[in-house]
């Protein structure tokens, strides 16, 4: 009867409470709570809203097109607090605090920034003329978006080029496979050879991997990845443009323009984004700033705010012409901001799960990319990488296998060069197999989508990578990497 009286006075408060801090409790193993984010005291259920938001961005634009294109925004905060929220009720607000101060400071912040930066300068610059998208030109284009890529960086490359891309091909019926290969080409495979190319490589050159490193080192998986796909696009392009009814009867663009560049003051300013980027990785300084636990470098600081500048001078000098002629909007822009500060808080629990190895959840992951005798297997590096770039960050994949091999530069760039190769390759090339493998994925859909390109949806766009990119990953693997 005491018993009975005593549940009597638990109200549906105090229910829903107790049931709470079940639920929370089944989210850590029950020998205790670790003061700091030990990823071998967390269960694979801290994983779901990472999972969540990457489900959504797959299939809420597929299933309630209306409301994700109003409310994607508040669809990633909902998934970032779902993840916050029982963080900080588990850990404490102080550890959820420095999370979320490690996450915007050290990742989130710098990222934005740099694109941001790129996506004003290159949407400054205008190829004036109308381009005519015969396969022979298409295919150059992509040839010379490949090799500025890796100079560039993949984004700016891609704003630079994916609208006059889109122009020159807007009287012709087929376009899809034009702006996909776009993707594979120029806005992942070419960004390869440098570290200016593609987040993760500049992480490496922050680590004490060499400049050039991997121009020397990933050239010929380079050459051979971004070959065939400019060989493959060539044929299809080709076939599309003879068929019957390719060529609308009226092109939209007029042939009243001759060939030339407005705004190219901000070729000026794209080298300055280069030299503030190449600054920040080659200055060492001793003058570091802690905020919440997170360390903030004196160059990294210098970076962002020459970056912030060079973007409000881009938008002061470029002619409003300018951007008008390009249909210049932030829409890409806030759509990939919104979505990645998602991505980069409930990626927090899945990157400390990766980090503890092989005595975290995913451990299964870290022990198949090692050999019996305990040495490193580059094809299973390679594949590993890449198939987490696909769907994480590749950025922090690239950092989780880096430290995995041993974390030293000076070895993996020397006795164990062959995994670095691996763990680069698979990073940069695999982003391409989904949209949210890398940002400019993103961006060049939703550029392509206000230009009234029909893009596939998320699982429409990997059918394109399945049948293409993997069949060409796996003959990599047997020439390179066995």
């Amino acid at each position: 009867m005491k018993t009975d009286g005593m549940m009597a006075l638990i109200t549906p408060r105090q229910r829903l409470l107790r049931s709470a801090a079940l639920v929370l409790a089944l989210l850590v193993p029950t020998v205790g709570l670790a003061a700091d984010l030990d990823g071998r005291a967390l269960s694979v259920l801290w994983g779901v809203p990472f999972a969540g938001i990457l489900l959504s961005i797959a299939l809420m634009p597929l299933l309630a097109p209306i409301f994700w294109h109003h409310h994607f925004g508040k669809v990633a905060a909902a998934w970032a607090l779902a993840f916050l929220l029982p963080f900080a009720m588990v850990f404490g607000p102080a550890a959820a605090g420095a999370g979320v101060v490690h996450a915007l400071l050290a990742e989130y912040i710098p990222f934005i920034i740099l694109l941001t930066a790129l996506f004003t300068v290159a949407g400054g610059i205008f190829i004036r003329g109308n381009l005519h998208g015969s396969p022979a030109l298409n295919t150059a284009i992509l040839a010379i978006g490949a090799v500025l890529a890796s100079f560039m960086g993949t984004t700016g490359a891609s704003m630079l080029l994916i609208r006059p891309l889109i122009r020159a091909n807007d009287n012709r019926k087929h376009v899809v496979h034009v702006v996909v290969f776009f993707i594979f080409i120029v806005s992942n495979a070419g960004g390869s050879l440098t570290p200016l190319g593609d987040p993760p490589l500049f992480l490496g050159f922050l680590k004490g991997v060499d400049f050039s490193w991997t121009l020397l080192h990933i050239f010929p998986e380079t050459l051979f990845l971004v070959g065939i796909l400019l060989a493959l696009f060539y044929a299809m392009d080709w076939w599309y443009y003879h068929k019957k009814e390719e060529i609308k009867p009226q092109d939209p663009t007029p042939d009243d323009q001759k060939f030339g560049f407005d705004g190219a003051i901000n070729f000026l300013l794209l080298g300055g984004v280069v030299g503030l980027v190449l600054m920040s990785g080659l200055w060492k300084s001793d003058i570091v700033f802690t905020i919440a636990g997170t360390e903030v470098g004196l160059p990294g600081i210098i970076r962002d705010v020459g970056l912030i500048l060079i973007t409000v001078v881009s938008l002061q000098v470029t002619p409003g012409s300018v951007h008008a002629d390009n249909q210049f909007n932030w829409g890409p822009m806030m759509e990939v901001a919104k979505l990645f500060a998602g991505i980069f808080l409930t990626i927090i629990p899945v990157i400390a799960m990766l980090k503890a190895g092989v005595d975290g959840p995913f451990g299964a992951v870290v022990r198949a990319v090692t050999n019996p005798d305990g040495t490193p297997n580059p094809a299973m590096y390679f594949w590993a990488t890449g198939i987490l770039s696909s769907f994480l960050d590749n950025a922090p994949t690239y950092l989780v296998f880096f430290n995995t091999a041993g974390g030293d530069a000076q070895v993996l760039m020397t006795t164990m060069a062959p995994t670095l190769v691996a763990i680069s390759a698979g990073a940069v090339f695999m982003g391409a197999n989904s949209y949210i493998g890398n940002a400019p994925n993103l961006m060049v859909k939703a550029i392509a989508e206000d230009r009234g390109v029909k893009m596939p949806s998320f699982f429409g766009y990997m059918a394109w990578s399945i049948a293409i990119l993997v069949p060409l990953f796996i003959l990599m693997t047997w020439i390179f990497f066995l």
